[in-house]
């Protein structure tokens, strides 16, 4: 990219969530990058009003100087937006803001997507459940489940086998194939995006104990140990699996380059204890770089000062680096 300033593409995600909100904080941050929000400029004027602020929104996208002004494309709702009240009625316009988003930046319009908190109750209807940004976004990217979330906040990362779906599902999904096709994922964007030449990954077992030698399940002995030492002797750098409740202690932390856990709770549970509000949520594998907070709607707080942006910024800041 040279000297070219990046090109990053923000969703506001719910509109009547906490997401205006960060928008009106980030026009007076600067950022060394070309921002482009995807927003309703009603909604977002109002909001900065909650907050005393005022906005001023520009006519061209340029280097984002945190001086009041914001670039947005306008998004119409089928409703007015009410501040911490979601309203179904405009979960069609939030996902086409998703399409939008996507579909600009597999066409390399721009570097990066920053997707601010949705809520999965609002965007799923009877026909079809709404299981997550991540999942949303690699559907539409056509990458048949080839995804992987990874949280990441400086030098601790958690990546994900299973993401939004039942416990009772996780034992079935959990086969070779797929813990395979994770950890060479994982490893490539490690090496590509993070600049991590041989990483190290940590990987946790599904059940207690790491399934004590078969006492308490047989998923390590059957699934995970094989596929670590088939990909050990292929010269990748894997770890484990580990007894979940005593992976994530400090001299583990220090010596992995990223966590490799079987579940949703598993690895952000510990994650969300050792960094939350601080945290970057990454999907890796797409065919472009998004980012995410690592936070959800927050109706309850909404125009409140109780909003903290730090997750967003450093959202944001991901997205510069990871696009150079």
């Amino acid at each position: 990219m040279g000297n070219k300033l990046p090109k990053i593409i923000i969703n506001c995600g719910d509109p009547s969530g906490i997401g205006l909100d960060l928008l009106v904080f980030l026009a007076e941050k600067p950022f060394n990058a070309c921002i482009t929000i995807l927003a309703n400029k009603e909604a977002l004027m109002k909001r900065a009003e909650l907050h005393g602020k005022k906005i001023l929104f520009q006519k061209d996208p340029s280097l984002h100087k945190g001086e009041g002004f914001l670039y947005v494309k306008n998004v119409n709702y089928e409703n007015i937006v009410a501040p911490g009240i979601p309203d179904k009625k405009n979960a069609l316009a939030q996902l086409r803001m998703i399409d939008y988003a996507v579909n600009e930046c597999i066409a390399t319009n721009y570097d990066a997507l920053v997707t601010l908190p949705i809520s999965k109750k609002i965007l799923s209807d009877s026909a079809k459940k709404f299981t997550g940004h991540t999942e949303y976004i690699a559907k539409l990217s056509n990458l048949k489940q080839q995804e992987v979330m990874m949280l990441a906040h400086e030098n601790f990362r958690v990546a994900l086998v299973t993401t939004h779906i039942p416990l009772s599902d996780v034992p079935k999904i959990i086969t070779r194939e797929k813990l395979e096709q994770i950890i060479t994922t994982l490893d490539r964007e490690l090496k590509i995006k993070f600049k991590i030449l041989a990483p190290r990954i940590t990987v946790t077992g599904l059940n207690p104990h790491a399934g004590e030698n078969g006492e308490f399940g047989s998923e390590e002995q059957d699934v995970i140990m094989p596929v670590i030492k088939k990909m050990n002797r292929k010269g990748y750098n894997l770890f484990g699996p580990l007894p979940a409740d005593t992976a994530f202690t400090p001299h583990i932390i220090k010596k992995t380059d990223s966590f490799l856990a079987m579940f949703h709770d598993q690895g952000l549970a510990p994650f969300k204890a050792l960094s939350f509000g601080k945290g970057v949520n990454i999907t890796l594998g797409l065919p472009f770089i998004r980012t995410s907070v690592d936070h959800g709607t927050a109706f309850d707080i909404v125009g409140s000062k109780k909003i903290d942006s730090s997750s967003f910024f450093e959202a944001i800041h991901m997205a510069i680096e990871l696009s150079k």
